[in-house]
């Protein structure tokens, strides 16, 4: 709407110029105003295609166009030595600087997506290269405290930004009258101050918020889109929604899923049967990464370690489970 206003004003105070100058002879007030507005008007047509323009559409125009001039003036240097009338002469350098003027902007702007920006450093010196490589941090995630690890080993490049929203987030927990939920907003905040404190890992704090929006969830997609950055998170259904949005995610649950070791039907291995299955007679046990493992008959075995022959895998978005028999030589079971 600003903007609206700003060109209306643009064009009433070019019509205001022509109307009392008088420019270009031009005697009647109205006609010189008309001629003002119609100016002013070409302008802002031209300011709107410009606006569409890429940056690197824009910059090979500029160049295009300031190429053509500076061709122009050696042309205009080589017609003002000819035996021309003055007349002819000057209409000949006009048409030449609008004509080299003009093949300038339209070519060096078609040809300006084939622009190398490593070539042009200077130009695109700015932090966006930074932020294509950022990472959003959600709170599920720094609550988890697994990417302090990840980041420390190395796996993650780039900024990690953790939005002001989010930190209000794991305050609000922190500060929560649950012991459960107050232990692990305080994690959070340790995670936050150890990653920070690591002199090889970028943390950065950023203030942009989107008052419009009241949830967490779609801020930090919004500010993902902003930053053309990737979130990460161990949020199922955050997963799900950014994926929807079209936002690049690093779930910290597939990857520790993708680094289990594979288990094949027919290994054996031992497992402490800790509590019944759902279904009759099964007992349910954990590998040391926490894969879920159930064994078929094993209920009466609850608190002893058995060996098994895996039957099959299954693997689902919450993780991977095992399934198994006894083996025929685990019967009998050990004491844990």
């Amino acid at each position: 709407m600003d903007l609206i206003l700003v060109r209306l004003l643009f064009v009433a105070l070019l019509a205001g110029v022509c109307y009392f100058l008088h420019p270009f002879g031009i005697r009647a007030g109205w006609l010189g105003a008309l001629a003002g507005a119609a100016a002013a008007a070409a302008v802002i047509v031209f300011e709107l295609r410009v606006r569409a323009l890429s940056l690197r559409r824009l910059i090979g125009a500029v160049f295009g166009s300031v190429l053509g001039i500076f061709g122009a003036a050696l042309f205009c240097m080589v017609l003002r030595t000819a035996p021309l009338a003055s007349s002819t002469s000057a209409v000949l350098q006009i048409f030449v600087l609008s004509f080299m003027t003009y093949v300038g902007l339209v070519v060096g702007a078609n040809k300006g997506d084939l622009l190398n920006p490593a070539v042009l450093g200077a130009l695109f010196a700015s932090d966006r290269p930074a932020r294509r490589s950022a990472k959003v941090l959600d709170t599920s995630v720094i609550i988890d405290g697994r990417i302090a690890d990840i980041a420390e080993a190395g796996f993650i490049d780039g900024m990690m930004v953790v939005p002001e929203f989010v930190l209000r987030e794991l305050q609000v927990v922190a500060d929560s009258t649950d012991g459960s939920k107050r232990q692990r907003g305080r994690r959070g905040l340790d995670m936050l101050q150890r990653m920070q404190s690591n002199s090889n890992l970028q943390v950065q704090i950023v203030a942009d918020d989107f008052p419009s929006i009241r949830e967490v969830d779609l801020k930090l997609l919004e500010l993902a889109k902003k930053w053309e950055a990737k979130v990460v998170t161990n949020d199922f259904n955050l997963n799900k929604v950014a994926h929807l949005h079209h936002v690049e995610v690093l779930n910290i649950n597939d990857l520790a899923n993708a680094l289990k070791p594979v288990v094949l039907p027919g290994e054996r291995m031992t497992v402490l049967v800790l509590k019944e299955g759902k279904e009759y007679n099964q007992g349910v046990g954990y590998l040391d990464d926490g894969t879920m493992v159930v064994v078929d008959h094993a209920r009466r075995l609850i608190g002893k370690s058995v060996d098994i022959a895996v039957t099959s895998v299954l693997q689902t978005a919450s993780g991977k489970m095992i399934f198994g028999k006894l083996d025929e030589n685990g019967k009998g079971g050990e004491a844990a």
